[in-house]
C-alpha cells in the first residue's frame, strides 16, 4: 500500500493521536503539556493555561489585536473517548494507509486540533498586529460536560460579539446549527411482592414502561424542524427487578432527549412530567422522580452571520467552490458558548466524519486535514488581516 504524502499538519495529528487523552481514563494532561509547549514553541502568542477542574486545563493562546469590539477564535477539545475494543489498526500508533491517518481521537478530533494549530501558527508568524484579537483555545471535557468550554465564557475569553469557530469533524460541510439535548436518569420505585400475586405489589418496571411509551407518543406529536428532523427519544439503559418471580420494586432508565427547535428544553420537561403523571395513574402507588444530568438547548442557523459568509468564501479559496452548510446532529463547545453567550456567529468545520468517530478503527483522510488548515489560514486572513 501507498502512504500518503506527509505535510506538516498531518505529522502534527500524528504527535497528538499518539498521547492519549482518553475521557474517562487518562484525560488530557499529557495533551495540555504538548499543546502548551507546540504553541510557545512555535508562535509569539501569550500562552496560558487556564485549570478547570484538578489537573485538566484549557490552553489558551492569544494574540492581541488593534480592536477588542470583535475576536476570531478556534477552540478544539483535546480528550477522546475511550479506545475501547474491536481495532485493526493499533489505536495510538497513528498509522497512514491509503492517505487516511486511522487511531482514536483522529477523526474527533485531534486531526481538527492540528489544523487550526497550524492556521493559527500560520498568521502569529507573520508578526502583524490583526485588526481583532485572536485566538487558538484547546478544551478539556467535551466529550463529558463541556466544563472546557463553560469555563471559557466565564473567565471571558468569548462573549456575544465573538467569532467563533470549531474543528469538529463535519463531513465536507459547514455546520452552523444544533440539536439540543436534555438528558434524564429515571427512578420509578413500586413495592415488591410475590409474581403469582401481582395486585398485592407495584410494579416499577410496568411503569418504566408506560413513561417510555407516553414520551415517545408525545415526542411524535411535536413539530418538525425542516432541516434537522423531528425531536428524537432515545432510553440507552434500563435495569431494575430482581428475579423473573418477584414484582419489581426498582426500576432505573436513563433518557435521551434531542431537541430541534422551536421546541425548547422547558416544553420537553414538562412533556416528562406528563408522561410521569400519567404512568403514575397507570400503575397505581408507584413513585417516580428523575435527575436532569445535562440541558442544552438548540441552536438556530443564522443566514446573516457574518463568520458563516466569511467561511463559504474561505471554503471557496481553497476548494474552488463553496462548501454546502448544514447542521451538527451533536453538540460541540460552540454550541455551549452560543447558548451562555447568544453568540450568533459559532460554526463547526473541521476534517472527518462523524461516522467514523467514536468507532474501532477511527480514522480522518489526511486530505481533509489539509484543507481544513487551508481554510481556516484563509479565513483569519480575510477576517483579521
Amino acid at each position: 500500500m501507498m502512504n500518503h504524502t506527509v505535510r506538516e499538519e498531518v505529522l502534527l495529528t500524528q504527535q497528538m493521536v499518539r498521547i492519549e487523552s482518553s475521557n474517562p481514563g487518562t484525560y488530557e494532561g499529557a495533551m495540555s503539556d504538548f499543546v502548551f509547549d507546540w504553541l510557545k514553541s512555535n508562535t509569539p502568542a501569550e500562552v496560558i493555561r487556564e485549570p478547570v477542574s484538578e489537573g485538566r486545563d484549557n490552553i489558551i493562546a492569544i494574540l492581541r489585536g488593534e480592536s477588542q469590539k470583535h475576536s476570531l477564535t478556534y477552540i478544539c477539545h483535546m480528550d477522546t473517548m475511550p479506545v475501547g475494543e474491536g481495532w485493526t489498526h493499533p489505536p495510538l500508533d497513528a498509522e497512514i494507509i491509503d492517505g487516511r491517518l486511522y487511531g482514536r481521537g483522529s477523526c474527533d478530533m485531534k486531526a481538527g486540533l492540528a489544523a487550526a494549530m497550524i492556521a493559527f501558527r500560520n498568521i502569529a508568524q507573520r508578526n502583524i498586529r490583526p485588526k481583532y484579537d485572536f485566538l487558538m483555545i484547546a478544551t478539556v471535557n467535551e466529550e463529558d460536560a463541556m466544563t472546557g468550554a463553560e469555563q471559557v465564557v466565564r473567565d471571558g475569553y468569548v462573549n456575544a460579539d465573538s467569532y467563533v469557530l470549531d474543528a469538529e469533524p463535519t463531513d465536507s460541510r459547514i455546520q452552523v446549527a444544533h440539536k439540543g439535548k436534555v438528558w434524564f436518569m429515571l427512578h420509578t420505585h413500586g413495592k415488591t411482592c410475590h409474581a403469582s400475586t401481582p395486585e398485592k405489589g407495584c410494579d416499577a418496571i410496568a411503569a418504566m414502561a408506560e413513561i417510555i411509551t407516553r414520551v415517545r407518543h408525545k415526542l411524535a406529536q411535536l413539530p418538525e424542524h425542516p432541516e434537522m428532523g423531528p425531536c428524537t427519544a432515545t432510553f440507552g439503559m434500563i435495569q431494575g427487578g430482581w428475579n423473573p418471580y418477584i414484582v419489581p420494586d426498582e426500576c432505573t432508565a436513563s433518557l435521551d432527549l434531542r431537541l430541534v427547535p422551536p421546541i425548547t428544553d422547558t416544553q420537553v420537561i414538562a412533556l416528562v412530567d406528563a408522561a410521569i403523571a400519567e404512568a403514575k395513574k397507570a400503575v397505581p402507588g408507584v413513585a417516580c422522580n428523575y435527575t436532569i444530568t445535562a440541558r442544552r438547548p438548540a441552536i438556530e442557523k443564522d443566514e446573516n452571520s457574518f463568520l458563516l459568509n466569511r467561511l463559504k468564501a474561505a471554503t471557496g479559496k481553497a476548494t474552488g467552490t463553496p462548501l454546502p452548510v448544514d447542521f451538527f446532529p451533536g453538540y460541540t463547545d460552540t454550541a455551549v458558548i452560543a447558548s451562555m453567550t447568544g453568540c450568533r456567529n459559532c460554526i463547526s468545520f473541521g476534517p472527518g466524519s462523524l461516522e467514523h468517530a467514536h468507532r474501532p478503527d477511527e480514522f480522518v483522510p489526511c486530505d481533509e486535514i489539509t484543507r481544513s488548515a487551508a481554510v481556516m489560514t484563509f479565513l483569519a486572513e480575510d477576517i483579521l488581516l
